[in-house]
């Protein structure tokens, strides 16, 4: 030992104080190791849960926004596509009513009075008046007498005009140039001088269609000759002897369509709508592919050099396509396609998919800023800690072993905590909660809740992507329900009667969608009287499903009371008529037969003809129609009667079997619906169903059913022995 100024070298104390200095600076630098690979650890695993949460949500997200897409997009051009379609499809049926009117007017001329007839008059704009409008050089007193004949027509026009706020105008035209309008448009008549406008029916293009085809036809988009705005026009032939008489017809502008596809250009996405001879009629565009134009310069986009694009197109012209990828202008585009199947066309919606994966690169963009802002604090607070902690090596001599341990706890003991609940992270649990152990007052809490924040958040995003899926769910379960609560209202086990001898009864109904408007009935009303009904509501899905049932319990409730067929009609016409503020209506065939006797009481409700067999095959029985239920208040339905006798046979049915269609455009008819029937005419009814079935199966093929099919068959085999 040494001694130097009261200093003693090598003596104990200077050995404890040397033990002690060396076990503090071991100490001291085991624990910043260790707490630097503690700390490398720990960007480690950051870095790793990082990626995986970063994968995991833009996964889920890429896929919850494609469904969205897809769901929505279907869904809403089915539904825009079917709300035009039903418009047009009631044109029609107006158009028809007239044509029918008509050819009962000329047939028989001379049982019908003449009615006054009148010239456009300015001061009547705004009025709904018929308006009679002659062709240049037109004998006006050589035609008077046909005139007259034709005005008889001025209260049905002015009554279908003013039903519907779709119709724009109601008009009959003579082939020698008459023409004879109803509208509350006269000032349109004259041009800005006063002067009459020169008007030649007979050389319109819906004159023209009508006439060529010789059957009823919608114009393509054309430009009013009064107004200038662009419509569309269904008209139809009227003959009396084989000879033409008159055309019929309606016309609608569209200027609100053309105004909804103008304004549905936003956020990538934009509506058009194309004719059946691919043509883009209706659309945003002023430039490009899906520009409109004149037809003489239009592209047929069936034929369009982008396969892709072309094979869109024509599926959509035949049926909903739902949605599609489609590669185009160097970009990708959602499209989906639902027909209107009335005219023949389509409404496309095109979406850009950069659009529908804008939501996921900004959540991922955001989620990456998040990351790099904790990543960015944490760095710095890392840095700072290791200056703090080469100071304390520095200084070790001065710190005492038990604020190194202090320390050591404190910064080591929250960092492995957070390490191993970051490490248990899944798919399943991304939630990171604060606990006590992390609130530190420095780096580590920012740290910890930097996470806590971000997994919350990613927490609250997949709860709400599970609650849509939910949603989802939902609606399709209620849907099936409906389904099931529509076929249960409906006779369904056969054979219906087991206990009767005198008749054989079958039916069924195959709906469209989940839920239809079609339905049928048949129900003892006494020991001797049998009801039977077959109906056709306007539109489909729920509403026409609705509007089904409480026509089938109107029409059931009215035959109980023992009415007869024409009463029953009417009384259900009044309640019906009384609040249908949607505007449907139902076709009805309804039969009341006397089964001791086989007569047969029935009444019809502008429904199709029923077919007979009371011979050796079937054949249609054209029936007098009255106007559809629900029209039009007042109405008194007239009803006849037949005798059946043993072996005769009834077969109801409706539009969705003779409307039944192939390609879009092919129709199979009754025709071939009296083929089927008569390839086993005496089978039993059964069997007559499957037959029409299996030929309407074997006739479409592969397309779309378009409409509900439903059909009766009855056999009557005589009273009980």
């Amino acid at each position: 030992m040494k001694t130097f100024k009261n200093l003693v070298i090598g003596g104990i104390e200077n050995k404890v104080v040397n033990l002690i200095l060396i076990t503090i600076i071991v100490i001291s630098a085991a624990f910043m190791g260790m707490t630097l690979y503690q700390n490398k650890m720990l960007e480690d695993v950051n870095e790793e849960t990082i990626g995986k949460q970063q994968q995991a949500l833009t996964d889920i997200t890429n896929g919850i926004m494609n469904d969205i897409v897809d769901q929505s997009m279907d869904q809403t051009t089915e539904l825009k596509a079917q709300m035009a379609d039903e418009v047009f499809h009631n044109l029609a049926v107006r158009v028809g009513m007239m044509g029918e009117y008509a050819g009962k007017l000329f047939q028989d001329p001379s049982s019908v009075g003449r009615e006054e007839y009148a010239a456009p008059d300015k001061a009547q704009d705004g009025q709904i008046v018929c308006q009679t409008i002659l062709a240049d050089g037109v004998n006006e007193e050589e035609i008077a007498d046909r005139i007259g004949l034709a005005a008889n027509m001025t209260d049905m026009m002015s009554t279908l005009f003013g039903a519907s706020a779709d119709t724009n105008s109601c008009f009959i035209a003579l082939p020698e140039g008459a023409f004879l309008v109803v509208d509350d448009r006269s000032g349109s008549k004259f041009s800005e001088s006063g002067e009459r406008v020169i008007y030649d029916c007979r050389t319109r293009p819906w004159y023209k269609q009508a006439v060529e085809k010789e059957s009823l036809i919608f114009t393509d988009v054309e430009v009013d000759a009064f107004t200038g705005d662009i419509g569309i026009v269904c008209a139809m032939p009227v003959y009396a002897n084989g000879e033409l008489v008159a055309v019929v017809g309606s016309d609608l502008f569209l200027n609100s369509m053309n105004e909804a596809i103008q304004s549905s250009e936003a956020n990538g996405g934009f509506e058009c709508v194309i004719n059946s001879a691919g043509h883009v009629i209706l659309s945003p565009k002023e430039s490009g592919i899906f520009r409109a134009v004149e037809s003489s310069n239009a592209i047929d986009l069936r034929t369009n050099s982008n396969s892709e694009l072309a094979a869109m197109v024509v599926d959509a012209l035949k049926g909903s396509t739902g949605v599609r990828l489609v590669h185009m202008d160097g970009g990708t585009y959602y499209m989906a396609g639902s027909p209107i199947g009335t005219l023949g066309w389509t409404l496309l919606y095109v979406f850009d998919q950069a659009m529908a994966d804008k939501p996921a690169e900004m959540l991922t963009s955001s989620y990456q800023a998040i990351q790099e802002e904790a990543g960015s604090t944490y760095l710095t607070r890392m840095g700072r800690i290791r200056m703090t902690m080469r100071l304390i090596y520095f200084a070790i001599v001065i710190l005492a072993i038990a604020s190194a341990i202090i320390l050591g706890k404190k910064i080591v003991r929250p960092l492995n905590l957070i390490t191993k609940r970051i490490a248990n992270l899944s798919e399943t649990n991304l939630e990171f909660t604060m606990e006590d152990e992390y609130r530190t007052d420095d780096e580590i809490e920012v740290l910890a809740e930097s996470f806590a924040k971000l997994s919350h958040r990613t927490v609250e995003y997949v709860g709400e992507v599970r609650r849509v899926t939910a949603e989802k769910e939902r609606i399709g379960t209620e849907l099936h329900m409906a389904n099931q609560i529509q076929e249960s209202m409906l006779p369904s086990i056969f054979p219906a009667f087991p206990e009767r001898s005198e008749f054989d009864i079958y039916a069924l109904m195959d709906p469209a969608r989940e839920v239809g408007g079609d339905f049928y009935d048949f129900f003892l009303i006494d020991k001797d009287h049998l009801c039977m009904v077959i109906a056709d509501v306007s539109g489909k899905g729920i509403p026409a499903a609705l509007f089904m049932m409480i026509s089938k319990i109107i029409i059931q409730s009215c035959a109980m009371l023992g009415r007869d067929a024409g009463e029953i009609l009417t009384k259900t016409n009044e309640a019906l008529c009384s609040n249908n503020r949607m505007e449907m209506f139902v076709t009805v065939w309804i039969g009341i037969l006397e089964i001791s006797t086989g007569k047969l009481t029935a009444a019809n409700a502008g429904h199709e003809y029923p077919a007979i067999k009371t011979g050796s095959k079937f054949e249609l029985l054209k029936d007098k129609h009255g106007l559809v239920i629900g029209a039009m208040p007042g109405i008194v339905y007239k009803e006849y009667e037949l005798d059946l006798k043993p072996g005769d046979k009834l077969f109801l049915y409706t539009d969705g079997v003779a409307e039944a269609t192939r390609g879009g455009e092919e129709l199979f008819g009754t025709k071939r619906m009296l083929d089927a029937l008569n390839k086993d005419p005496d089978a039993d009814p059964t069997i007559l169903l499957r037959n029409v079935r299996r030929a309407v199966d074997e006739f479409v093929g592969s397309d779309e059913q378009f409409d509900d099919l439903t059909m009766l068959g009855f056999e009557y085999l005589g009273p009980e022995a």
